[in-house]
């Protein structure tokens, strides 16, 4: 591999969403109000979750790296794009970009395999629920945690010196609101087929890997709530897996229509909203999902608020 990039390119200007000044205004007002709703939303359910002893299992252990995530993804692209639509700086450095493009991919590479996570302990919790608590140790679910935060970090390690050791030269135009694998491909001036293959082998495999240990984990749900006899027991078992398989459908979708494909259909129009969807809308929905399905975090984020009052 390439180890010096020998771009021409010192910074790249980032395509933002409009040019129109009016239009600027309004979006930057709808995403300021959609990034602090997403910032409150997950916060509170941090603080639900941390002072709550209700809530002090490793499903919300799950639950608060999941919030904890949803925090950092829009974090890492929406000041950036708050700045362009209002300043208009649309301006980002080599170094921002790279360092945006490495977060961003660790933060989704690691939410990737913490949904896995998460499936795997709704299985044990539905079919194995006597031994939920010796099998899903605290132990183990730190030992679990921390190995989502490795594998995405080194996963975006890859991804990123692959995208950064290329030539960049002619254009320094990234047809995206934020650094993106996708968009840098297109903008490279390097034969990218070679790098482009490492990379969806790589994320294929890994991607692959998740989904079907969460793919059959909800097989394995699915056929224990069939047998149960009551439908009170259904209804209970499912109500504590459907938020989480709600929360997977969202994140696969978008992310897939996103990343596993090859950049010579790469369209920026289409990205661009494909990634607000995952990367903007799904934070945001996440809290509102798990606290509209699940009676304890209601309880909880109940709780939580009434502390504020009496607080303030």
């Amino acid at each position: 591999m390439q180890r010096v990039n020998l771009s021409t390119v010192s910074e790249f200007l980032l395509v933002g969403l409009s040019d129109a000044p009016e239009i600027r205004f309004l979006l930057f007002v709808l995403f300021l109000i959609i990034y602090l709703a997403t910032m409150a939303g997950n916060i509170t359910i941090l603080v639900a979750i941390g002072t709550d002893t209700c809530l002090q299992n490793p499903m919300y252990f799950f639950l608060g790296n999941l919030s904890l995530l949803d925090i950092l993804c829009p974090t890492i692209t929406v000041p950036k794009m708050l700045e362009a639509l209002l300043l208009e700086n649309k301006v980002i450095s080599f170094t921002g970009c790279t360092l945006q493009l490495f977060f961003l991919i660790d933060v989704v590479g690691t939410e990737i395999f913490l949904l896995a996570v998460m499936a795997y302990d709704r299985y044990v919790a539905i079919c194995h629920p006597l031994q939920y608590m010796n099998i899903v140790s605290m132990k183990l679910c730190a030992h679990l945690a921390i190995g989502t935060w490795v594998v995405g970090f080194l996963n975006s390690l890859l991804h990123t010196s692959l995208i950064f050791t290329l030539f960049f030269c002619d254009s320094n135009e990234v047809d995206q609101y934020y650094c993106d694998i996708p968009p840098m491909l297109a903008l490279s001036c390097s034969p990218t087929y070679s790098r482009e293959l490492v990379i969806l082998t790589v994320a294929g495999i890994l991607g692959s890997s998740a989904f079907v240990v969460t793919l059959i984990s909800y097989i394995y749900i699915l056929m224990a709530i069939l047998c149960m006899n009551s439908s009170e027991s259904r209804h209970k078992a499912f109500s504590t897996c459907g938020s989480h398989l709600t929360v997977v459908c969202l994140f696969y979708g978008t992310t897939i229509c996103t990343y596993v494909r090859p950049s010579s259909t790469y369209s920026p129009n289409q990205d661009r909203i494909v990634s607000m969807l995952y990367g903007i809308l799904t934070p945001l929905l996440n809290p509102i999902i798990y606290s509209l399905r699940n009676k304890e975090v209601k309880c909880a984020l109940r709780r939580v608020i009434r502390q504020v009052r009496t607080a303030l």
